[in-house]
């Protein structure tokens, strides 16, 4: 399948018409309370959060690139608010009315999210709709009733929650072959880079300075140098999620885990009669590779997998340009789920990287002795959870104790990845299980591969 734009950071830039010309960098060395590294949604909402709280405050932003070139201006644009990693591994550290808190926060991000973008002007196409999962074999319907139950024992408002028959489930979305799925309502689709700009602008007119095209080349307690001087600071966050172990001696603490994404044309209105899609769900797959996919406002689909899931040493792409093979693998997921785009060209293709921390489940801290924090390793679920990731870190900073501090990923330490190559065999090795594990499913295989828990133990998925 040929693609007529491929990289340029994302689709979602040219949906704003061009890649935003970059700010001034910083101007040499500099004195602030708060430096954070990174202008994506980890550190703007800490920005934001922080000098609402406390104005006096001295803030500034340090960006490599520009606000938002990361996975806060390429991802998938699911404002899910959701919870993707193990309650069993925080439940190891904390309590089950801690797990479940930590999920009602979570949660509580949608609004959060859209309260602060009516309240500061931001239109970033944001439309409330449901999260919707389904299957298309039988391994996977028992995946999809089993995560059903899973999410209902947990979760504090188990109407959110609602399995879907075929019938039903073709009657939202006419996915080919479906056999059932399972909602969760309350979330809400976002043009991702939209809401990172906007986001950059209302902590802009806060009073707070974002300095772009400057490199952090070391951080250490007080200080970040980078290539355009160093700015003394108390206190010091990390907000560098999937570009994390570019910086030196973090090679290690998250790994840069690829993901990538197509769009289609603009849709007719009687192709879209055709695919249904009328409450413009999120909408994935219980596959193991799976898949995420969103209607966007003009009439688009997007749909992203993970593709060429992890370059060696945690290095990243270049502009967001991604791999024929990986469009062509994206291209077959669309058209296998919704045959009826087989005949739709492809308008852009582009990737991006998030953060995995070993255990595979998020963290915010600060350590009290360097007053150094940090907050990511999303796993693919930063749009929602760097909210609350921003509210947490601006109470550690300020040094609040409130229900947000005491939530059981704060200050949550695990162990590194391993050095490479085993981290690149590792990865690789999961991922090709999953395929493998998903093509026997589709072949017939009625219950889960018992592959696919193989390539989970490999990496501590």
């Amino acid at each position: 399948m040929q693609v007529k734009r491929n990289g340029d950071i994302s689709f979602w830039y040219a949906d704003l018409g061009a890649v935003p010309t970059p700010r001034p960098p910083l101007p040499g060395d500099i004195d602030a309370d708060v430096a954070i590294v990174g202008a994506g949604y980890t550190g703007l909402w800490t920005a934001y959060y922080l000098k609402k709280a406390k104005p006096s405050l001295r803030i500034v932003l340090l960006e490599r690139e520009f606000a938002g070139f990361g996975a806060s201006g390429r991802n998938g644009g699911w404002l899910s608010g959701g919870f993707g990693w193990s309650r069993e591994k925080y439940l190891k550290t904390s309590t089950r009315q801690g797990v479940t808190a930590m999920q009602k926060a979570m949660a509580g991000c949608v609004d959060e999210v859209i309260r602060v973008a009516n309240e500061e002007g931001i239109d970033a196409d944001i439309r409330r709709a449901d999260n919707l999962t389904v299957a298309t074999n039988p391994a996977q319907l028992e995946r999809v009733r089993e995560e059903c139950e899973t999410i209902r024992s947990w979760d504090a408002d188990p109407g959110r929650i609602e399995l879907l028959d075929a019938a039903t489930s073709r009657a939202r979305i006419n996915i080919k072959n479906v056999l059932g799925s399972f909602v969760i309502h309350g979330q809400a689709r976002v043009q991702p880079a939209k809401l990172v700009r906007g986001l950059a602008a209302a902590v802009e007119r806060l009073g707070v300075p974002i300095y772009e095209k400057t490199t952090v080349t070391a951080i250490a307690k007080g200080s970040v140098t980078t290539d355009r001087g160093t700015v003394r600071a108390e206190t010091i966050i990390r907000a560098t999620e999937g570009f994390t172990a570019g910086i030196p001696g973090e090679e290690r603490t998250w790994l840069a885990l690829n993901s990538a994404q197509i769009v289609t044309e603009p849709l007719s209105p009687e192709l879209w009669r055709e695919i249904g899609w009328e409450g413009h769900e999120l909408l994935g797959n219980a596959a193991h590779a799976y898949c995420y996919a969103q209607r966007t406002r003009e009439g688009r689909i997007t749909m992203g997998g993970r593709g060429v899931p992890y370059r060696y040493g945690s290095r990243t792409d270049v502009n967001g340009r991604t791999q024929q093979a990986t469009i062509d693998q994206l291209h077959t997921i669309l058209t296998t789920l919704l045959p009826q785009t087989a005949g739709c060209r492809i308008d852009h293709a582009w990737c991006g990287v998030l953060g995995v921390p070993r255990d595979w489940c998020t963290t915010a801290g600060l350590d009290p002795r360097t007053r150094i924090g940090w907050a990511g390793g999303y796993v693919g679920l930063g749009v929602s959870s760097s909210n609350l990731s921003g509210r947490t870190l601006a109470d550690l900073i300020l040094g609040n104790e409130t229900d947000l501090t005491r939530l059981p990923w704060v200050n949550r330490k695990v162990r590194r990845w391993e050095p490479e190559p085993f981290r690149w065999l590792g990865v690789h090795s999961m991922y090709q299980l999953y395929r493998i594990a998903d093509r026997r499913e589709a072949a017939g295989l009625d219950h889960t591969s018992k592959l696919a828990a193989l390539a989970d133990s490999l990496t501590g998925h």
